[in-house]
This record gives C-alpha cells, structure tokens and sequence, in this order.
C-alpha cells in the first residue's frame, strides 16, 4: 500500500515537470535567428547557433532547435551586436535631415547613433521634439561646448548650462578646440565637470600641423589626470597624430598605464573632409598640410578647386571639402590605433542630403569599409567587431548603453547580419549616397527594422543618462 501510495503521488510530479519541460523547449519567440555564426567578443562566443527574442531582449542563445513567430536564416552569414557609431554627425537642420542620416547609418549596420562630436546646447528642446518623431536607429546626444560657449559669455553661465544638460540626460560633454580656440584653464572647468558627472569629455584636439599636433594630443592627457574624467580624442589619425602616430599612442598607452583614462577612434578611410570655412584652412594652411587648392573636392560633386573657387566656397557656411584620397595611410595611421583596448571605429560623419550630400562618404559607409579593410589584413573577425560594438559602447558610460554592443542573454536585441564575403562600401566622394553592399537584416530593439537594404520599420529610441529627477528644472 505504502509503494502504491509513492507512485500514485510522484507520477504527477513527474507528468507536470515533463510537460512543462516540452513547453519550454517548444517556447515560440517573437523573432528568432537560425543558423548563423554567431559572435560576441565581450565573451568571444563565436558558434553557429540560434538567438531567440522576446520582446525587445536575447531571450536565448543556442545550438538547440527553436521556433518563433518571424524567422531570419541567417545561413552563411555573421550574427553580430548592432554597430555603434559613437561619432555620428547631424549637424545641420537635424529636425529635416535626421532621417536621411539614419538610413544612412542602418544601411551601414549601425543600431546605435550617438553625437558625440557635438550633440547639443538645449536637451530639453532636442528632446521633445525627437522623442515625437520616428527613428530608425537609437540615439543620443553630447553637450556641445562650442554653442554653449556662444550663448554664455562667462565660464560660470557655460558650466551652469552644460549641468543643466547633463541633467536632462546628456550622454558627455564634448569640444572642437581647433574650431573654436579656448583657454586651456577654461578647458580643465569642462573636464573637472566630466569627472563630476561621470561622463565623457569627447575633444577634437587643438592642433593639425606637424609641429604642434602631439601639443594636443599632452593637452587631452592633461586634462584626463588633472580633471580625473574620461578624455576620447575624436578621430586621432585626422587631428592629433596625422604625422606622429607612433608617439602619440606612446603617450596614450603610458597615461593609462598611470591609471588615467585616455581613449581615441579613427575612421577606416585614408582622406580627411571637413568645412572650408574652417580655421583650418586659415592663411598657411598650403604649408601646413603640403596641399594646393586643386588637392581640395567638393564632397557630392566631384568639383576640383581653384584659387578662384577655393576662396568663394570658403565665404559659403558649411560647404565640405575632401583631400585626396591617400593623404593618410591606413597601414600607418589606422591599423596601429587597433591594437589597443582603448581605440574604437567610429564614422565622424553623416549624410543629410538624398541626393548629392556634401558629406564624407564615411557618414554611409564607415563600418562596412571598416569590416572589409580589417577582413584584408586577416583580423579575427571578433576582435573587428568588437572595435564597433561593445568598445564603442564602453566609452559611454550609462545604463542603455551596458545592454548593447554584445550578444548575451538578456542584452538588448540590437543586431547586425551581414554577410562577410560581400560587405563592403559603395559611398564615395562624387556619391556619397550609396548604400553599403553586405548588411542583410537590422534589429533594433527586438524588431526588423532592416532587410536586404529595404527599411521595414521604425524602432529607435532615445539614450540618455539616468538622472535624479530633482536635478531636472521644470
């Protein structure tokens, strides 16, 4: 009686752990992934195998069957974090143009657009009206120095108006110190009010010549171990070590080793663009950079200057000029940043136009030219992509942006599939409107948003910091 009473008491135990058992492993998605290589390089899990997403989360990862309501065959290809571009530029009428940018930036992979070369003065007025509109791509935003410095004539006003932004949400303060020369005391006031926020201070360096770029890059380095904050050098190889790289990765890699935080990003193209009415192209500037007004291309069209042109662009606000192709060596300038922990790929670019963007193709294109220069010089694959995700991810510090840039359990689903063999840019300087070759599908928060270069759907969200709420004026 004894053993009956036992079995007649298990056997449903064992029934409902059975059932309940089958119901997990026969659990339907909301999207899931087969089939594909799947690469995380925070764990460096690289495995064929299947993702499945709930909401707007990995729910799984697995070499196990799985079923879902929308199914992508990701056969033959890579399953990687979403690309983030943590220098994306939308400078111009970004209320017209932001959608122009953003399928420029999905259909080069990249999920995640963050200004943090400029950004913005006003979050509270940026964040109304964005947080209002579609978004292919999640984005954030910087506090641009050079406007607040413009609307405030005092230091105590440009700090009081920076917080006042970094209480909204603000992701960093960031500064074009060659655009708009400032005092190097003013300077540390930024950097000790990064440190105080624990946010990023994100500089373009003061200097561009051959005699006076590595001052900058002491300068960057100064102001991390005086100030305490995290200092990125935008775009190193273009502004800070176009003619001695070697020393001033030297100079970084010993501030870190001193327990200062110094990184910097690089772009994967051997040209520089910037505006031509620029201090750059102030009176030397031929010497300066061994260039001739016939050096110099109008970005989306093609047009070679001269003496005549050069000096009427240059009264014209905002028209963008190239130098030619092979000014800087990747093999010397780009590859080298690479190898460090503390560099990333970041674009420095954005298309605002549909049609004839003066814009540097790298506002298109970046990620997937970077992805097939790497695949060239037979880079493990995930440490490219490490380079584009979670490193990038790293550099700015704040909840939403520790769910993304990796493929783990949980993470937010923000994913790129792209196929290795064909990826690769089509932008270039006389179009830069062209969409990359090799991005199959985009994910952005749980939904496809991207297939086969075709937008599907609008899914991008705002990041921005946590802030206490008391901080933020009504």
């Amino acid at each position: 009686m004894k053993n009956i009473f036992y079995f007649g008491t298990i056997m449903p135990i064992i029934f409902f752990f059975i059932m309940f058992t089958c119901r997990l492993i026969a659990e339907s998605y909301d999207l899931v992934i087969l089939n594909g290589l799947v690469i995380d390089p925070i764990s460096e899990y690289e495995k064929v195998a299947n993702i499945g997403i709930t909401g707007d989360k990995i729910a799984i990862i697995t070499t196990e069957k799985i079923s879902g309501k929308i199914i992508i065959d990701a056969t033959d290809f890579i399953v990687s974090p979403g690309f983030i571009d943590i220098l994306a530029d939308n400078s111009f009428s970004p209320e017209k143009t932001y959608l122009t940018m953003e399928k420029y930036k999905i259909t080069d992979g990249v999920t995640t657009v963050l200004f943090m070369h400029g950004g913005t003065d006003d979050a509270k007025k940026t964040y109304k009206y964005f947080q209002n509109v579609k978004h292919l791509t999640n984005y954030g935003y910087s506090t641009k120095v050079m406007n607040v410095r413009t609307r405030c004539k005092t230091i105590p006003d440009r700090l009081k108006l920076i917080q006042e932004n970094l209480d909204y949400g603000n992701l960093g303060i960031s500064h074009s110190i060659e655009y708009q020369p400032t005092p190097y005391k003013e300077m540390v006031e930024y950097a000790k009010l990064a440190a105080k926020n624990n946010v990023p201070l994100f500089l373009h360096l003061r200097y561009s010549s051959k005699e006076k770029e590595l001052d900058g890059v002491q300068e960057a380095i100064n102001l991390a171990k005086v100030s305490g904050a995290m200092v990125h050098i935008d775009h190193i190889h273009s502004t800070g070590a176009t003619y001695h790289m070697q020393t001033a990765l030297k100079m970084i890699k010993e501030a870190n080793q001193q327990g200062y935080n110094v990184n910097c990003c690089v772009y994967p193209y051997s040209y520089w663009a910037t505006y031509i009415s620029s201090t750059r192209f102030n009176h030397g500037w031929q010497q300066r950079y061994n260039l001739n007004y016939d050096d110099l291309t109008i970005l989306g069209t093609g047009e070679v200057l001269n003496k005549n042109s050069f000096y009427k662009y240059r009264k014209q606000y905002g028209v963008i000029v190239a130098v030619p192709e092979g000014t800087m060596s990747l093999d010397e300038l780009f590859f080298p940043v690479l190898k460090y922990s503390w560099s990333c790929i970041a674009s420095d670019g954005g298309i605002e136009k549909e049609k004839n963007a003066n814009n540097h193709p790298r506002g298109a294109a970046c990620f997937a030219k970077a992805i097939y220069e790497c695949q060239r010089k037979h880079m493990p694959m995930k440490n490219i992509l490490a380079k584009i995700t979670y490193v990038p991810a790293s550099f700015v510090p704040c909840k939403q942006m520790e769910q993304r840039g990796k493929l783990q359990t949980g993470a937010i689903a923000d994913i790129t599939i792209f196929d290795p063999k064909t990826i690769q840019a089509k932008s270039s300087v006389a179009n830069p409107n062209q969409f990359s070759d090799g991005i199959k599908w985009v994910i952005v928060n749980g939904k496809i948003a991207l297939e086969n270069k075709k937008i599907v759907g609008y899914y991008g969200k705002l990041i921005k910091r946590n802030v206490q709420k008391q901080n933020i004026k009504k």
